[in-house]
């Protein structure tokens, strides 16, 4: 799995998991992705926050000892969260 896929699927998984801390099945899958970023991708201190407008979430993390940021746009990352919460079947 390419780095940017990894992160975009890791970043909405702890967006799930944040909200549904104990939607067991939302943490396998963030742990999943995050196993991805670290063994097959080499990062370490990957932490993520909102950007000053609330607008992206910005990811910051370590790669081969440089500091890196990426961002990605809160509407599309939050869209999987949106969907499991409009669906009565998972709430």
């Amino acid at each position: 799995m390419n780095l940017q896929d990894a992160f975009f699927n890791w970043l909405q998984m702890k967006v799930v998991y944040n909200a549904r801390p104990n939607d067991n099945s939302a943490l396998k899958t963030l742990e999943f992705f995050e196993t991805i970023l670290l063994e097959d991708h080499h990062l370490t201190n990957i932490d993520m926050c909102l950007s000053d407008d609330d607008l992206m979430y910005q990811i910051t993390y370590t790669q081969q000892g440089e500091v890196k940021t990426k961002k990605f746009d809160r509407e599309i990352v939050d869209k999987l969260l949106d969907e499991i919460n409009s669906n009565p079947k998972y709430n």
